[in-house]
């Protein structure tokens, strides 16, 4: 699938790729966003608690917790019947 990604890909690569900690920058980067969206995107899934944010040497983190599993594993099932294939995150 080409083209424009929809907001549940953007919630999966950011769960995806925060499986290891990862700075707000790191996670704009790599998921290619703007700040803006970006901060909306995080702020959405902290408040969902599928992301969990802390301080770590003066820095802070963000990394997935164990209850987005749920939407990890639902969007993966959804993903597949759609087209055939898991999503793709290239890490």
């Amino acid at each position: 699938m080409k083209g424009k990604r929809t907001l549940y890909e953007i919630y999966w690569e950011i769960l995806t790729f925060c499986r290891s900690p990862r700075t707000f920058t790191s996670i704009v980067n790599r998921c290619s966003l703007n700040s803006k969206i970006g901060q909306e995107h995080i702020g959405f899934l902290l408040s969902k608690e599928y992301l969990r944010r802390y301080e770590e040497e003066g820095r802070g983190l963000h990394v997935t917790t164990d209850e987005a599993d749920v939407f990890l594993e639902a969007f993966k099932e959804m993903y597949l019947e759609l087209f055939n294939r898991g999503p793709e995150f290239k890490l």
